[in-house]
């Protein structure tokens, strides 16, 4: 997580240098500096050195334990979620968001997350406001069990405003190859069981600003009697992270296959896991949307199945269990403080179109 780095060339005269550019080298050391204390945080035993390198290194040797260990790699953003972070002066929550959408994709096939590096760019480096961006990887690292090798903060002026940023990530997991999760394990009469999510997540933001501030007209600032808190607030809640619950689950269960439920809706990330030949039946009366979803769509008309194919509508994961897991399932998760109710069940494809349907009305 340093600076873009150059030549340091010596200034002389009237000639061109990397600061009158706009790189701003000393902010970047500066905000390295700043980071140091939220990565080491994000570790893990087998961590080789430390902050400042050219590469994370990690202890391969730690995978000797595995049979046939298969390296999983996931790598996300989180999209026009870092304009709202921007407006609302508030830097430190979207790391999560960042670490939620890639350890969580990792965990779908049943990899528990190892590592991860970012990829910050910024229009000028403020050296506080990297390095609480970096905190909230940091932090979201230590939610998902994971550690945070290393990154890269780059210095884009010219391309991007001087209060404009993006931040991406990536990460590594390991799985044994004989417990890959995934459409090859489901059977007919398997459980489909829905993980609440804290809230629109990371995905579907393009939707929400064109809906709440170019057609409704909304302040961030705007207090929102059923949410609690201001309108600003509620778009920043971060991403709920899930890798060490669907880890527990594949502990103290059987697990057949896992879904991120991120941009596409519930339908289409559940149908990337469902085998040819069987269908999932999901029930949307198991559950209710937060306000946040029933705001947007007023808001702008945005009809139901817009809604559906764009944010989770309160769904962030689904596991997909054998029946005789299924209580076992929701004690683990209930245990760890995940709110998961059974919403559908596997059944054989016969005259459905598609690979999943949601059927009855939202409950509430």
């Amino acid at each position: 997580m340093s600076a873009e780095s150059s030549e340091r060339a010596p200034h002389t005269g009237t000639g061109a240098s990397y600061a009158s550019a706009g790189v701003d080298i000393e902010a970047g050391d500066r905000a390295v500096d700043l980071m140091k204390e939220w990565v080491k945080k994000a570790t893990r035993p087998e961590v080789v050195g430390g902050l400042g390198g050219f590469a994370g290194l990690f202890d391969a040797s730690a995978l000797k334990r595995y049979e046939r260990p298969l390296l999983a790699s996931a790598t996300d953003g989180v999209g026009t979620k870092v304009d709202i972070a921007r407006k609302m002066g508030v830097y430190d929550s979207i790391g999560h968001d960042l670490v939620g959408m890639v350890v969580d994709d990792l965990v779908v096939c049943g990899a528990e997350p190892l590592f991860m590096t970012d990829y910050i760019c910024v229009g000028k480096v403020y050296p506080e406001r990297v390095a609480a961006i970096v905190k909230g990887i940091a932090e979201g690292c230590v939610l998902a069990g994971c550690a945070l090798v290393g990154g890269e903060t780059a210095e884009h002026p010219g391309l991007l405003g001087a209060d404009e940023f993006d931040v991406a990530g990536a990460g590594t997991g390991v799985v044994e190859a004989d417990r890959v999760l995934g459409a090859d394990r489901i059977r007919t009469g398997d459980a489909v069981i829905a993980m609440a999510s804290s809230g629109l997540h990371s995905n579907g933001y393009s939707l929400v600003r064109h809906v709440l501030f170019d057609r409704a007209g909304m302040a961030l600032d705007r207090e929102i009697p059923e949410f609690g808190r201001t309108l600003g607030e509620e778009l920043l809640e971060p991403t709920k992270i899930y890798s060490l619950d669907c880890l527990a689950l594949t502990r103290t269960t059987e697990v057949h296959a896992f879904s991120h439920i991120t941009g596409g809706g519930l339908a289409n990330n559940l149908a990337r896991v469902i085998p040819d030949g069987l269908h999932a039946t999901v029930d949307r009366t198991t559950w209710t949307p937060g306000p946040v979803f029933d705001l947007v769509g007023s808001a702008g008309s945005v009809e139901r199945g817009e809604l559906e194919k764009t944010l989770n509508m309160g769904v962030g994961m689904i596991a997909v269990v054998p029946q005789g897991s299924v209580e076992a399932a929701l004690t683990t998760l209930a245990d760890r403080g995940v709110d998961a109710w059974v919403s559908g069940e596997i059944v054989e494809r016969g005259d459905h179109a598609e690979a999943v349907t949601l059927t009855g009305d939202y409950a509430g």
